[in-house]
């Protein structure tokens, strides 16, 4: 049965135990500070945020190898937010097709409120657990997907509600919150929690907490991509070519890699089908489009082991 939502003095007494609720010394000030002292706290505040991250990457890695394994397993990732941390979500979800050549339903973002939620504060949505347990069940959540709440307070009836559902399924569940790990008690696989301490602007989690949320997703994701060979060097390969930039985009990562003109690697493009991977197989192998592709194959999607043909070990 889904927790009923804490209300009234319970609920004021819950937010007022919350770090990211509380109100920050450091800014109290920030009403009548002349302009550039209110950018410098700011400035100051988002570098406490970047540094709250270090301490989790341990449980990020941890979190990483789950996602691998779920994708190499034919299973999907699902953000699960409400308000920013939605956001978040499927802002992250939404990048992973153009970067990473990835299939939509891959990884997706649920969030409170729908779609309409992305663009116009939805509040009331993520009030009920029951909200988020239907959403995952809408989505088709199934045991082999990874379920990823986000909540910088943790509490969020929403996201607490699907992150449990996901548990019945038998899905894994990743967490994260901007609260301090030893006040965090929800049964997931792994939580990451940055710390990031009173937001400069009293409970405004758009602020710190969003940024810490944004570097641990984006690490996330790109970690877990680079595992699968979707990175070679430093350079996206399996990016999309859906737009002019992303054109001219896989033309100079082609040129980079293999030190060929614009004009060879154009032509190698177009006898790869605009695929960038292949292209790069086809030129740093010295074969042909097929053979690039049966190489890729071979290799598990990673351009070193498709370049000498060789089979890829889980991981590489």
């Amino acid at each position: 049965m889904p927790t009923p939502p804490a209300t009234g003095q319970a609920l004021f007494d819950q937010l007022k135990s919350l770090t990211t609720e509380k109100r920050n010394p450091r800014t109290v000030g920030i009403d009548t500070a002349p302009l550039a002292d209110v950018l410098q706290m700011l400035h100051e505040e988002d570098q406490r945020a970047v540094d709250a991250v270090t301490p989790e990457l341990p449980y990020v890695a941890q979190a990483v190898e789950i996602v691998e394994e779920a994708f190499r397993s034919g299973g999907r990732l699902f953000y699960v937010g409400a308000g920013t941390s939605g956001r978040l979500g499927v802002l992250d979800a939404a990048e992973c097709p153009p970067t990473f050549g990835t299939p939509p339903e891959l990884v997706q973002g649920l969030i409170a409120g729908g779609r309409e939620a992305m663009f116009e504060a939805q509040e009331g949505a993520e009030d009920k657990e029951e909200n988020g347990a239907e959403a995952v069940d809408a989505a088709g959540v199934t045991s082999r997907d990874v379920v990823c709440g986000i909540a910088a307070s943790r509490r969020t009836p929403y996201v607490v509600g699907a992150v449990a559902r996901a548990r019945e399924i038998g899905a894994r569940t990743l967490f994260v919150t901007c609260n301090p790990r030893s006040q965090f008690t929800l049964d997931v696989d792994v939580a990451i929690c940055p710390d990031v301490g009173p937001e400069p602007i009293m409970g405004s989690t758009r602020m710190k907490s969003g940024t810490a949320t944004k570097l641990v997703l984006n690490m996330l994701s790109t970690a877990t991509m680079i595992r699968l060979g979707k990175v070679y060097e430093n350079m996206m390969v399996d990016l999309q070519m859906t737009n002019q930039k992303l054109v001219e985009r896989s033309k100079k990562i082609v040129m980079a890699a293999t030190g060929v003109g614009y004009d060879e690697a154009a032509e190698a493009l177009g006898a790869a089908d605009g695929h960038v991977k292949t292209a790069l197989v086809m030129l740093l192998a010295d074969v042909d489009a097929d053979e690039a592709r049966d190489r890729i194959e071979r290799g598990g999607g990673f351009v070193r082991h498709a370049i000498a043909d060789e089979a890829a070990e889980s991981g590489a």
